[in-house]
């Protein structure tokens, strides 16, 4: 299920680290190193808290493509 993300460079914009991030959102900077990287995809309230501190949509920072081999 590839989900793919613009974290880095929504975070990047707000001037803060992924220490800084993850304390803004009450996870750890690993959670936010992982999501950067796609190798973890974050629940629903999760995805929310990140677009809310970087004031856009969940949209904006999140996107998924469908495999036609995902069906």
């Amino acid at each position: 299920m590839p989900l793919y993300n613009n974290l880095k460079e929504y975070r990047a914009k707000l001037g803060v680290n992924q220490q800084q991030m993850g304390a803004l959102v009450n996870v750890s900077r690993q959670t936010i190193s992982q999501i950067e990287r796609g190798d973890y995809s974050p629940s629903v309230t999760l995805a929310l808290k990140l677009a809310k501190v970087c004031g856009v949509t969940v949209e904006d920072i999140f996107s998924y493509e469908e495999n036609e081999n995902d069906e």
